[in-house]
């Protein structure tokens, strides 16, 4: 890990599904431009449900913003001819960056796969597929908990990252954890492996319980009990709950800053507010 170089601040949104909540989302990203991200992501929704909203947005963001977009890129329910017209639609947009996935089936990631005929079943397929055609830095993901799929072979899934890495993966996002040690021994059994995957972090502002409850269970993302505690009788009070998710993610952010993270990657939630507090914490915002 290299200590004397600043970490890149990234955030991620996800498009809405109708106009109001796409009214929303770009009064989120006027806040949020205040912070100058180096890059934003784009998501799907499981069973590649917003594939084509998820187009449009990222394309107007980069157009709109000049920042650069990271657009996900995923094997659900796709055809590798509709995945070449997808990277294309990317290129021509100015979008020069991927994240490639498996994706979630219809049903989150825990639901069964089914294959899709003329598709993909695996994100390494995706990567590359995009690296033969060329012109994008690729991204993959990387699970500090282990990958849903994996049944907790904890050195399985580092061997699929150096696979990735050496099909043409340039760097890895993580899933949202809670535990710097997770981060830690991920980086640290990659490094074993001879690998330089770069490891950005992502980290989850807590600003709702039900919600984050939701999606550590669809995750597989386990919530520990030194978290759960802290907001224990305070689970009828938004306002505590938000600042008590504020401050984890903060410290969580400076251990990671201390230890030479490459980048914080925030799940925003398409929301501003926590994102912008913690980086305020943080001192990274940058000018313009």
């Amino acid at each position: 890990m290299d200590k004397s170089r600043k970490p890149t601040l990234s955030i991620e949104l996800f498009p809405p599904k109708d106009e109001a909540g796409e009214e929303k989302l770009w009064a989120a990203i006027d806040k949020l431009r205040e912070i100058h991200p180096d890059f934003v992501s784009v998501t799907y929704g499981a069973g590649g449900s917003t594939r084509d909203r998820t187009i449009r947005i990222a394309e107007e963001f980069t157009s709109r913003t000049g920042i650069s977009t990271v657009a996900h890129l995923t094997c659900v329910g796709s055809t590798e001819a509709e995945l070449v017209s997808i990277l294309d639609h990317y290129k021509r947009a100015g979008i020069s960056s991927i994240l490639a996935l498996r994706g979630d089936p219809v049903g989150g990631p825990r639901a069964p796969w089914t294959s899709h005929p003329g598709g993909f079943d695996h994100a390494d397929q995706l990567v590359q597929l995009a690296a033969s055609h060329g012109g994008f830095k690729i991204g993959v993901a990387a699970f500090p908990n282990g990958h849903p799929a994996s049944s907790g072979n904890w050195q399985k899934d580092i061997e699929v990252l150096v696979r990735k890495e050496e099909l043409g993966a340039s760097f890895a996002t993580t899933q949202f954890f809670f535990e710097f040690e997770k981060y830690e021994a991920l980086v640290e059994g990659l490094a074993s492996k001879g690998s330089n995957l770069p490891v950005i972090a992502g980290i989850l502002p807590i600003t709702n319980l039900k919600q984050l409850n939701r999606m550590a269970e669809l995750d597989g993302t386990p919530i520990p009990n030194s978290i759960l505690s802290l907001f224990s009788g305070k689970e009828d009070n938004p306002e505590a709950v938000r600042e008590i998710g504020i401050e984890i993610a903060t410290n969580l952010a400076k251990r990671l800053i201390d230890f030479g993270v490459p980048g914080l990657h925030f799940y925003t939630m398409n929301t501003s507010t926590a994102t912008l507090q913690i980086v305020k914490n943080l001192e990274m915002k940058r000018g313009a």
